[in-house]
């Protein structure tokens, strides 16, 4: 069964268009379509052509094997750092220093198996210029954040769980979570250009590949690492390493620059 590229209605009730703290007036200069991928594409047709998820992923280290079938994420204050910012989103209070893209919270349904490349998860109109960061936050919704109400009502399952993944492990079934509350500040280079003159798209790269293994590649249980577990801090910290910013106007997975993913996000 193939699965849509699920970005939650909920997670759409507030769409910021202008800039972090303008007054209200919509930028309509540029168009930003966001898009996901866990994997490149086998071919640029084929990526172009991609427009659900396909099936399950499969890894192994030779001895075992995981099957992924379905991997959500929850996200929320999708933004965009202008080339000229001082400072981060949300750390100053200049009105021109991000576009937001998406404030959320949503949950997205990652794009598993198939072809690969790039699946669009929403468009935005931003104002056109240069932007060398994108920023967001992997989001643990809360009964206690008024903003999370509307989401937590749509999916009251995601009650303090931010990634959700379930499969197999060696024929095992398991179902993964976490409650990863982080932003993620990811570098643009070269820096994302908008322009009045045509879309401009970029992908968010989820190399789960790297997820559920240790330092010398080989697999671990998911079922080892759920909260409290022994490889509960592997696990985390590989989700956040596994996360890649970058232009891909051919919809393929890849850098449009580089030929590749960056070298992953900062934390704070």
């Amino acid at each position: 069964m193939r699965r849509p590229v699920l970005a939650s209605a909920a997670a759409f009730g507030v769409v910021a268009l202008a800039a972090c703290g303008d007054s209200g007036s919509p930028s309509s200069d540029a168009q930003v379509n966001f898009n996901l991928a866990t994997h490149p594409a086998s071919t640029v047709a084929a990526a172009v052509a991609l427009a659900t998820a396909g099936t399950p992923e499969t890894f192994t280290d030779g001895t075992n094997t995981l099957v992924i079938d379905q991997v959500q994420l929850v996200l929320r204050e999708i933004e965009l750092k202008r080339v000229e910012a001082a400072s981060g989103c949300g750390e100053s209070g200049d009105d021109d220093a991000c576009e937001k893209l998406e404030l959320g919270p949503m949950l997205l349904d990652l794009p598993l198996g198939g072809t690969g490349g790039a699946a669009r998860t929403f468009s935005v109109n931003v104002a056109a210029g240069s932007y060398d960061e994108v920023e967001f936050e992997i989001h643990r919704p809360s009964d206690d954040d008024a903003s999370d109400a509307a989401f937590l009502e749509a999916h009251p399952d995601f009650a303090g769980v931010s990634v959700k993944v379930t499969g197999t492990y060696n024929g095992q079934a398991f179902t993964y979570l976490s409650d990863l509350d982080v932003e993620e500040e990811i570098e643009l280079n070269p820096p994302l250009v908008t322009s009045e003159s045509a879309a401009t798209d970029l992908t968010l790269l989820v190399d789960l590949n790297g997820w559920f293994r240790d330092g010398a590649g080989n697999l671990v249980d998911p079922a080892s690492a759920g909260a409290g577990n022994v490889n509960a801090n592997l696990v985390r910290d590989n989700i956040r390493g596994a996360l890649h910013a970058f232009e891909d106007e051919d919809h393929d997975g890849m850098d449009d620059h580089h030929g590749g993913a960056d070298d992953g996000p900062s934390h704070e």
